[in-house]
């Protein structure tokens, strides 16, 4: 990134945020999709039955934790790869 003139790095930086951009709304759509899918069942009502929106929250929560969790192993994972690298 040194090597890097400011313009360089000011659009080297614009794809980084881009990229997160998208990475988080395909987990966000991933949420939704799953947590629909796996807790809405009854399309009589305009409104979410109270087992509904439970199960949405945990559901919710829980997936969140995972992706949290999966992101510390890459994180983990990177890191013993730059230190093997030194």
């Amino acid at each position: 990134m040194d090597q890097l003139n400011v313009k360089e790095q000011q659009e080297f930086q614009q794809i980084v945020e881009q990229k997160q951009m998208k990475d988080f709304m395909n987990l966000y759509s991933g949420l939704v999709v799953r947590c629909f899918d796996d807790c809405v069942n009854d399309f009589t009502s305009a409104s979410l039955s109270s087992k509904e929106t439970s199960c949405i929250a945990k559901c919710s929560e829980k997936f969140l934790k995972h992706s949290e969790r999966i992101g510390q192993r890459f994180q983990e994972q990177n890191e013993k790869l730059v230190q093997s690298q030194r």
